[in-house]
């Protein structure tokens, strides 16, 4: 992934891996027609990838469904590959994404345990 120019790649946390690394993605994903007419009456988020989902904003295109077929995902993966300032936008917003990520991540990693096993009751405020 890390030597790639650009990356099809599926929903998922793969699609996180590419943030951290800056690289332009087209995130295709496709399931079972009942599947996903159960799933999208279900979801609410507006997004499925990652990248998108903590921009709140579509960073990256999302290929669903029956759009997913070469011809579809060869010009959006050309975009990826060609289009300069499409590809300076992603740099810029995968770096804001990294430093977001990045803020106090340890702390708050400690914190969440902390606070799980005190809700458990495996840990008291005194110790």
């Amino acid at each position: 992934m890390a030597a790639a120019d650009a990356i099809l790649i599926a929903s998922g946390t793969a699609t996180l891996e590419a943030t951290l690394l800056k690289k332009p993605m087209v995130v295709a994903y496709k399931m079972a027609s009942l599947t996903y007419a159960i799933y999208s009456r279900m979801i609410k988020t507006p997004f499925i990838s990652l990248p998108n989902i903590l921009a709140d904003e579509k960073l990256v295109p999302e290929v669903l469904q029956n759009d997913v077929v070469p011809a579809r995902l060869a010009e959006e993966l050309e975009k990826a590959l060609q289009d300069k300032a499409y590809q300076a936008l992603l740099d810029k917003r995968f770096t804001e994404i990294n430093q977001q990520l990045k803020l106090d991540a340890d702390e708050r990693a400690a914190d969440a345990v902390i606070s799980l096993l005190q809700q458990r009751g495996i840990l008291t405020c005194n110790q």
